[in-house]
């Protein structure tokens, strides 16, 4: 477990040096498509992660116009999506093993986010709360499940800081609104990983992403519990997160490489859908993408730039490995996907990957060494 001042051997990705500043766009996509290529290459050969187990936190509301670029056709107008959250462990490039938890939402920080609150509002008028929100595990509980405890945590991360509450994670030197103390961290020496450029827009965030970023929400946090990223980036072996502007600026997407091949997550999609249309059931997705010529389709709640969020997704497809379940559809499972529910039928994924399980978490040598030895009788 590393301290939060040490030095953690995170490094840049040189094949992505300067893709996303190629000019005109058409080449722009090629460039970063090529990038992604190169750096698989290297990457497949670098090793794999020890470990790496996801678990669903929470099913929330979510509009269908949103999740697949107004493309798809049902009558439901709100879909669900399950919020999924990671655990995983990596051999630093200096030998340490290191645990990052990747997108571990809190409920209660994503309600404040002005969407969610006026969706909430909503419901409580309705009285139909339950059709909302589902509650599947809280990321305070789930390490003790693999033998951790939330100290051992060295990296904490999300794609974007869309209806995240950053001070309910990692802890706050004020009181949060109606709080009569300061918030302590969910993981007290961990250092959250998060791109400058995401930092930059909770600074002064503009009218068009302002529904979807939780006022205050990064309020207090003291500065040395972040770690702060300028582009794409390898933190160890088998494990990089890639900077995929479009969604938003600071968008970046968890790489790891497994015995399966590379995985990507990612919230640029709702679906296995959204990277593969030409493959997809949904009504109306496959048809549109043709149309206009288009290799994925976006989760559109903010265009903040959608020709950088198509690139994004083109560079994460290109990553990908297939999987050998069914071998037409690429390993890139979203971090908020599209529940697979009988009630917004027909708007439901044509392939789900399901959760991934890799390897067996460990504790840290650190703590090991001082646990007290067992001794019988």
């Amino acid at each position: 477990m590393t301290t939060l001042d040490a030095v953690d051997g995170i490094r840049p990705i040189p094949e992505f040096a300067g893709v996303h500043d190629v000019w005109p766009r058409g080449d722009r996509l090629e460039a970063v498509r090529d990038g992604a290529r190169r750096y698989r290459e290297r990457f497949l050969r670098q090793g794999q992660v020890r470990a790496v187990k996801s678990f669903d936190i929470a099913a929330a509301p979510y509009p269908q116009r949103f999740a697949f670029q107004g493309y798809s056709i049902g009558p439901n107008p709100m879909i669900s999506i399950v919020n999924r959250m990671f655990v995983v462990q990596f051999e630093g490039f200096d030998g340490v093993l290191r645990t990052l938890v990747w997108e571990p939402t809190v409920a209660a920080g994503s309600g404040k986010a002005p969407f969610y609150a006026k969706l909430q509002r909503l419901a409580r008028t309705l009285r139909a709360e339950s059709l909302f929100v589902e509650y599947y595990n809280d990321p305070e509980t789930v390490l003790p499940r693999l033998g951790l405890c939330n100290d051992d945590v060295d990296y904490v991360s999300f794609d974007h800081l869309h209806v995240q509450d950053v001070r309910m994670i990692m802890g706050s030197d004020r009181p949060i609104d109606g709080e009569s103390q300061a918030r302590a961290p969910l993981f007290p020496n961990a250092r959250m990983l998060v791109q400058r450029r995401e930092l930059g827009t909770l600074e002064s965030v503009h009218p068009m992403q302002w529904a979807w970023y939780v006022e205050g929400g990064m309020d207090g946090v003291p500065a040395e519990r972040l770690r702060v990223l300028d582009g794409d980036v390898e933190l160890g072996v088998g494990v990089s997160l890639l900077w995929t502007p479009g969604h938003t600026d600071g968008n970046h997407s968890l790489c790891v490489n497994t015995p399966d091949g590379v995985w990507v997550s990612s919230e640029n999609g709702m679906a296995a859908d959204s990277w593969q249309p030409e493959l997809s059931r949904i009504p109306g997705v496959r048809r549109q993408a043709r149309f206009y010529g288009r290799e994925v389709v976006l989760n559109a709640n903010t265009l903040e730039d959608s020709l950088d969020q198509y690139d994004s997704m083109v560079k994460e497809k290109t990553m990908a490995s297939r999987s050998p379940r069914d071998p037409r559809w690429l390993q890139i499972v979203a971090s908020s996907e599209c529940a697979n529910w009988k009630r917004q039928w027909p708007v439901v994924p044509t392939f789900t990957h399901g959760g991934l399980d890799y390897g067996t978490i460990t504790i840290p040598p650190e703590r090991m060494a001082k646990m007290e030895p067992f001794q019988d009788g």
